[in-house]
């Protein structure tokens, strides 16, 4: 199977999708902070949503709309509020920036999803949205996915794309996506049941059942395994829309639903792996591996425990070996395991064996962990459970931009 990595891709790189990037006025800074994605034939769709029991109000309206329709054609995506924790009158916003998009594409609101990011608390100042819901319909392009994925950003330091495509016989399908995200970043979605926002276009044909299968299971393996901060956002939102425009039609249990399933998951994973690249404050890259468990779930346990602990990234962040902070977090996960069968690995170096220090002078240790990006390797020899997460070093600049924070 050959996939080809397309230059500068995003999601207008799909047949058939426009979008656009404009400034609403809705950040402080004049950043570009109002993004649209739009097709001009209806699109098969899916999507995932936080499990925070204070669902944004957006997240609310498009859990809805996963449930109950089968097409939409465009989303809406503001930056600088959230539209969280804001009630009644938060929803009714949230329903008007679909009315207003829909308005200014003449289609039906129904077919609009809507995505806000930002501060927590605060009702959307609705004479910016609707202002910057007009630029933004008059700015759509074929090449507009690049200004869509800086429009989207908050305390990213960086736009967040891709895009790739594979032959079906004579035809070529092709997947873009972009999102946002760098802090508050621990998502669990669900289908449909992360702040962390993407959006995935394809130009193939593919019912919405079958899309969110497959996307529920890109998702758990991507998105999922991104931990930042341990925070959770009230907004964490992936949507994936699929128009057809290839002329190519994905069936379930055929050679292309392999293939298609497979690009998903790579535009997913792409995108996760950025976003933990991109953390708050972020000097490193940081895979934990936890293999060697009874379980999966107790590999899991034990690897996101590792990757949540302050300790831990405070030692990544200062290129401190100190390894006793990885086996402290693996003995309070709840995973069970003998400490005299734990093995350590910080890339290539041995670091621990049968539970104590393996040997490998600290000096070679530092060095190693001076490293962008490096892997901890912790193997509980219990049996063949593992599992992986991303995630970064914290930092002095963590601290500082969530102790400033405002958009």
């Amino acid at each position: 199977m050959n996939m080809d990595f397309i230059e500068n891709g995003g999601v207008t790189s799909p047949l058939g999708f426009q979008a656009a990037g404009v400034c609403a006025g809705l950040k402080r800074s004049q950043a570009p902070d109002m993004a649209l994605i739009y097709s001009g034939t209806p699109c098969s769709f899916s999507g995932t949503f936080t499990s925070n029991l204070f669902p944004a109000a957006p997240v609310q309206l498009c859990r809805e709309r996963v449930l109950r329709q089968e097409k939409i054609q465009a989303v809406i995506i503001n930056s600088g509020v959230a539209n969280a924790c804001t009630g009644i009158e938060g929803y009714a916003n949230a329903e008007k920036m679909a009315e207003l998009t829909a308005r200014e594409l003449k289609i039906d609101p129904g077919m609009v999803m809507v995505s806000s990011t930002g501060r927590i608390g605060n009702q959307l100042p609705m004479d910016k949205i609707e202002h910057g819901i007009v630029l933004a319909a008059k700015a759509l392009r074929p090449d507009g996915g690049a200004e869509a994925a800086e429009a989207i950003m908050t305390t990213d330091t960086k736009p967040k794309e891709i895009a790739l495509s594979f032959v079906s016989g004579d035809r070529k399908v092709t997947i873009g996506g972009m999102c946002k995200g760098a802090g508050m970043i621990a998502p669990k979605m669900t289908v449909p049941h992360a702040t962390m926002l993407c959006y995935i276009t394809t130009d193939c044909a593919i019912s919405g059942e079958l899309l969110g299968s497959m996307l529920g299971e890109a998702v758990d393996d991507s998105f999922n395994k991104v931990i930042v901060d341990g925070d959770m956002s009230t907004n964490d939102t992936v949507i994936v829309m699929a128009n057809g425009a290839s002329g190519v039609e994905i069936r379930e249990g055929s050679p292309d639903a392999l293939h298609f399933k497979v690009a998903l998951s790579m535009v997913a994973q792409h995108l996760a792996r950025a976003i933990a690249m991109d953390g708050e404050g972020a000097t490193k890259f940081v895979s934990v591996e936890v293999g060697g468990a009874a379980t999966r779930q107790e590999a899991e346990m034990c690897a996101r425990t590792i990757a949540n602990s302050l300790l831990c990234k405070t030692a990544w962040f200062g290129c401190d070996p100190n390894w006793g902070r990885i086996l402290a977090a693996a003995g309070r996960s709840g995973a069970n395991f003998s400490p005299e069968n734990v093995s350590l690995d910080y890339d290539e170096m041995p670091v621990v064996r049968n539970g104590i220090d393996a040997g490998t002078p600290e000096s070679e240790l530092a060095q190693l962990m001076k490293r962008g990006e490096f892997t901890v390797k912790l193997d509980l020899g219990e049996g063949h459970g593992s599992f992986t997460v991303w995630t970064s070093d914290v930092s002095y600049e963590y601290v500082k931009i969530n102790a400033d924070y405002h958009t």
